[in-house]
């Protein structure tokens, strides 16, 4: 899909089944510099926030969760935002290789919710957006269904607003296109208890 001009803006939220410290979702934590590199790597990728006080990319504003994380035991929650050239090149690192096992995984460390797990938007490229932002176009998404301004793999959007059909052929090929670069990340899960 041609978005001459736009990004794709991908924001993620859940809940672990514990704490960051407990055994539970050590095989989460262990995985995620193998995804966050997978995804640098990976066809497409324009660049994602960092997270304050930790190595990395700059955050891009204060981090902020959905009102979903209100009244749990947390006080954070697995989350992300990035940017990527279209919603195919997301989709190609997100089905495919590293992020492909964690999903696999991810019942075993992420509580099941009633929210969506991920919302997708279109942002003028040269700009970022926040996590302030982020957290509210998931909100949106839960709270209104998917449309234009916030949307799913299953319900895409182009930046005029139109609804698109995802090219799968073009995803395919893109799949194909970044596992060589993910073949020596794929080797060390192997060495990664779940």
């Amino acid at each position: 899909m041609n978005a001459a001009g736009f990004h794709l803006a991908m924001y993620n939220f859940g809940q672990h089944v514990a704490p960051l410290d407990a055994p539970e979702v050590q095989g989460f934590l262990r995985r995620e510099p193998l995804n966050f590199a997978a995804a640098e790597m990976a066809s497409g990728f324009v660049g994602r926030s960092g997270y304050d006080g930790e190595p990395g990319p700059e955050s891009w504003g204060l981090q902020v969760f959905p009102r979903f994380l209100e009244g749990s035991r947390f006080d954070t929650g697995p989350s992300s935002l990035s940017l990527w050239r279209d919603i195919e090149s997301l989709m190609a690192f997100s089905y495919a290789g590293v992020h492909a096992e964690a999903l696999k995984n991810a019942r075993n460390w992420n509580a099941k919710n009633d929210w969506p797990p991920l919302v997708l938007w279109w942002i003028e490229a040269g700009q970022r957006p926040d996590w302030t932002g982020a957290a509210a176009k998931l909100e949106f998404l839960h709270d209104h269904g998917a449309g234009p301004q916030a949307f799913t793999f299953k319900q895409p959007y182009r930046p005029d607003g139109a609804p698109v059909e995802i090219d799968r052929a073009r995803v395919k090929a893109m799949v194909e296109a970044n596992a060589p670069g993910q073949s020596d990340l794929l080797a060390q899960l192997k060495h990664i208890p779940v």
